[in-house]
């Protein structure tokens, strides 16, 4: 069920139409109204059990100060919203003499697509040094402590767009820095900000997948706001301590880094506010669509203060993602860098034909081959990521892998969050070289060195598979994807020549995604099936028929697959 705010829960109308004045002050029981052109509401203090669409107290605290003694006024409990302060970012000066051919010459050069609305201003110019960005001075100071030297493409675009205060409409491939590209800019929002009271809602709110992209946004979070202790953030995602998140959330943050279903489960508890929100990013926005969190999304979007900026990336640009940016992002500078949502040309992909009773057989030959080329080398055995489409298989390879004298460790949604955490963590250090995985590790997980991707079983759409060989060849490394086929994969077989086949002649057309794009490649399975029927028909093959039907089944099988629905499928594998 989709979040229904509390202001419309168990109260009247007249909940409602209080909810929708202006920002009001309590003192001495005179009202002073500021015109705003968004909603801003009166905040008590100390009771933020009922909370509106804005997050602000509902009917309650107002029919208490209405009530006031005209004996003995109390001091005033009730706040205005503070508005947001959206700062004139100006770049350095070097960068604002840029020519428009000069700044052509860098979105060249930088493979860079910058799109604006006709009658929207131009977008700012791409800014290829972190210096010429004008970052405030302890942001400047944690970039050089962690030894960033100049920004990727996507961050050197998306970076003067976002401190300029537009929105933003992402598309970026895995592993080009685009988590920063929008970190940065949000902690010089918030530093911006008037500070943050206990009750307050959150003043920047990024909403992710999946706990373990969230946790590495955080640790992103973090690393660009060391040198600033008042700066508090929270991470609120399902699977861990609620109480911890809520007595973080009541203390004031100002910024919180969630899953859609959790968030909203603090809002409906009173937990948290969207009042002071005016800084939003939607992160792998596609995924958080296919894992039927669109209601979510929409319910946050719609109940934000007018005065926000929004921030969204996607690492494919289906039907649906446009629609979303079409009704939320107002006049947003699109960027696209590189040749979005087909395999990377940083990949070396081979296909291997195989029998299903082989496959684990094959897998053992592969590793362990790897591992004497790397002990002749003297180098430490590669990262190496194995995909298999079961839970229960997970556990089996990565058990078999282990009797072998390799090192191994399975991460799956049936393993606990600890467990979850405890196997990347050992991966991420070297301790273990080998994850085996179910689909959940396939999206948004940055894991530095990777370097082959091996899938034992493909996964059933083109969209996973880009999204899974994307775990290696990243931020300009260059990385292995070995797949093992059987017959019932030669539809998504076909659809991997092909994309490898344009990458290699230049085709700059892209795979299209989503679940428009799913009906689409089913509807291109059946007809294939019925293609072949009816040649073997013509043919007179008689009872061959029979069999091609059979070999085809897949096709329309895996395409009825329901991907999308339930929340939390993606921990379902």
């Amino acid at each position: 069920m989709s979040y229904v705010p509390p202001h419309l829960r168990n109260n009247g109308s007249a909940t409602v139409a209080t909810a929708r004045t202006p920002s009001v002050t309590l003192d001495n029981n005179n009202h002073h109204h500021n015109h705003n052109n968004h909603h801003k509401l009166a905040f008590t203090s100390n009771n933020n059990n009922n909370t509106n669409a804005n997050g602000s107290p509902s009917l309650p605290s107002f029919h208490n100060a209405s009530r006031r003694s005209s004996a003995a006024p109390p001091s005033p409990r009730i706040f205005a919203t503070p508005d947001p302060v959206f700062p004139q970012w100006q770049p350095s000066e070097r960068a604002s003499r840029m020519t428009p051919e000069q700044i052509e010459e860098v979105r060249s050069r930088l493979n860079l697509d910058v799109t604006v609305a006709s009658d929207s201003p131009p977008a700012p110019a791409p800014i290829e040094s972190f210096t010429d960005m004008c970052l405030h001075s302890s942001i400047m100071k944690d970039i050089a402590y962690h030894e960033y030297t100049r920004p990727t493409s996507i961050q050197a675009q998306a970076m003067p767009i976002a401190l300029s205060g537009r929105d933003l409409l992402g598309c970026a491939e895995t592993g080009s820095g685009k988590t920063a590209a929008f970190t940065i800019p949000m902690i010089q929002h918030c530093l911006a900000q008037p500070s943050i009271r206990r009750n307050d809602g959150p003043l920047a709110l990024v909403l992710a997948p999946t706990r373990e992209l969230a946790q590495q946004i955080e640790k992103e979070v973090k690393a660009f706001s060391r040198s600033l202790e008042s700066l508090k953030t929270a991470i609120v995602v399902g699977g861990t301590n609620i109480e911890k998140q809520r007595a973080e959330l009541r203390a004031g943050i100002e910024i919180a880094v969630a899953t859609p279903g959790r968030f909203i489960d603090h809002l409906q508890q009173g937990n948290t506010s969207l009042s002071r929100i005016s800084f939003v990013v939607l992160d792998e926005a596609d995924r958080m669509l296919d894992m039927g969190f669109e209601p979510q999304i929409r319910e946050v979007m719609r109940s934000l203060p007018e005065k926000h900026q929004t921030l969204l990336f996607s690492a494919t640009m289906p039907v649906e993602i446009e629609a979303l940016a079409k009704e939320y992002l107002a006049s947003p500078v699109q960027v696209k860098v590189g040749k979005v949502s087909s395999p990377t040309t940083n990949v070396s992909q081979t296909l291997v034909k195989i029998s299903e009773n082989e496959k684990i057989d094959r897998l053992l030959d592969l590793l362990v081959e790897d591992a004497s080329q790397a002990e002749k080398c003297g180098h430490p055995f590669p990262l190496t990521i194995v995909f298999v489409e079961r839970k229960t298989r997970c556990d089996e390879v990565a058990e078999a892998l282990v009797a072998q004298g390799l090192s191994a460790v399975s991460l799956h949604g049936g393993r606990s969050q600890s467990e979850r955490e405890a196997a990347l963590h050992d991966f991420r250090s070297g301790s273990t070289n080998i994850l085996v995985a179910t689909d959940v590790a396939s999206r948004g997980l940055d894991v530095t060195g990777v370097s082959h991707v091996i899938n034992l079983d493909l996964p059933k759409t083109m969209e996973d598979y880009v999204h899974r060989i994307g775990r290696t060849g990243r931020a300009g490394s260059t990385g292995l994807a070995t797949s093992f086929y059987t017959d019932r994969d030669m539809f998504l077989v076909a659809n991997i020549r092909k994309a490898i086949a344009d990458a290699e002649s230049g085709n700059t057309l892209t795979f299209a995604t989503g679940k428009v794009a799913r009906r689409k490649e089913k509807e291109a399975a059946a007809a294939q099936k019925e293609a072949n029927i009816a040649l073997s028909k013509q043919l007179g093959l008689g009872a061959a028929s029979i069999n091609i039907e059979d070999k085809y089944k897949f096709m329309i099988t895996a395409a009825n697959i329901k991907r999308e629905g339930a929340a939390d499928s993606a921990w379902d594998d």
